[in-house]
């Protein structure tokens, strides 16, 4: 069992792993915000269950971030990986508050929730995979903008040089005329 993490700092979401997701497991993100959790909710004063996915063995699915559940779950499986299981301890200001969800939660209660990341997926109509290649196509747009501005830059540094040179080439003439000028003039 892990250590007890404050995810929220006011001890309103505390966090404690009860079960460790491979090394490489994925965790949601703005790309993968949705979510499939198994959960076992129980109020902390009397340990009585309210709700479970665990007895008919569904999983419930929801999108991080929109408020579609208690603000506490937004905050704590947003720092898990697939195949994670963690307690998550609910203050009521980050549950069901003063008004509770009667009648199986009453108020103020502090929830305790086992939750089980299963699996995280991109929004519908979307996959993964054109997530990544607009992605990578808006990456290779910025290359192509950095490159057409750097050979941009060359160009008028090179532009730049060609003036000075025809500046420093004419300079020179007028400097040859005048040495041709001073030379007539004392040969007279």
């Amino acid at each position: 069992m892990g250590d007890a993490i404050d995810l929220t700092g006011d001890g309103g979401v505390i966090k404690t792993v009860v079960k460790r997701s491979k090394v490489d497991a994925v965790g949601p993100t703005e790309d993968v915000p949705l979510v499939d959790v198994h959960y076992e909710g129980t109020l902390a004063d009397t340990g009585e269950v309210f709700d479970t996915t665990h007895e008919d063995n569904t999983v419930f699915s929801f999108e991080l971030g929109k408020g579609s559940v208690i603000k506490a779950w937004d905050i704590a499986v947003k720092t898990m990986k697939v195949g994670e299981i963690a307690k998550i301890t609910c203050k009521p200001e980050y549950a069901y508050g003063s008004a509770g969800s009667p009648p199986d939660i009453p108020p103020d209660a502090t929830l305790v929730f086992e939750v089980e990341l299963v699996a995280c997926r991109p929004r519908k109509g979307s996959s993964l995979e054109s997530v990544s290649d607009e992605r990578a196509r808006l990456e290779e747009l910025k290359k192509q903008r950095e490159m057409a501005a750097a050979a941009k830059e060359e160009e008028k540094k090179k532009r730049e040089e060609a003036k000075a040179a025809a500046a420093a080439r004419v300079q020179a003439k007028l400097e040859a005329k005048k040495g041709q000028g001073k030379g007539k003039a004392k040969a007279k």
